[in-house]
């Protein structure tokens, strides 16, 4: 009789050690579960951060495109533009000496500026500026 009740002593014992260890595998078995939520969550923001990046390369690409078309068709305006200037020039005495003048002060000095560092030094040389007459008034006063 005594065997049999440390035989069940012993089983009683054995199963309560088992599920011990199954509410304890359980519990990992969960925080692995939440592991792999975090991870997938992470995971799915990661491809959506690289498809909208992705997204936003080929937009600049066609940005760059259009940009360099528009300069290429720029481009070509100004050779001709320049090549008709020239072509009026060896065409017309007149236009080739009134080409040949030398312009105003005024105007000259309308395209003498300093180099800028920034916006701020712009609009100050431009308020310091001396301003031009008014194309009324005569140039002295």
């Amino acid at each position: 009789m005594r065997l049999i009740m440390v035989l069940l002593l012993a089983a009683a014992i054995a199963i309560a050690g088992l599920l011990w260890y199954a509410a304890t595998l359980n519990d990992d078995l969960e925080q692995q579960a939440r592991i792999v939520g975090t991870l997938s969550a992470g995971i799915e923001s990661r491809d959506t951060t690289i498809t909208r990046l992705q997204l936003e390369a080929l937009d600049q690409a066609q940005a760059e495109l259009a940009l360099r078309q528009s300069l290429t068709a720029a481009d070509r305006l100004a050779q001709n533009r320049e090549q008709r200037i020239q072509g009026l020039l060896n065409e017309n005495q007149t236009l080739r000496d009134w080409y040949r003048t030398v312009l105003p002060d005024a105007a000259v000095r309308l395209h003498q500026r300093p180099a800028f560092a920034s916006v701020a030094d712009y609009l100050r040389w431009l308020s310091e500026s001396e301003q031009l007459p008014d194309a009324g008034q005569s140039a002295e006063k």
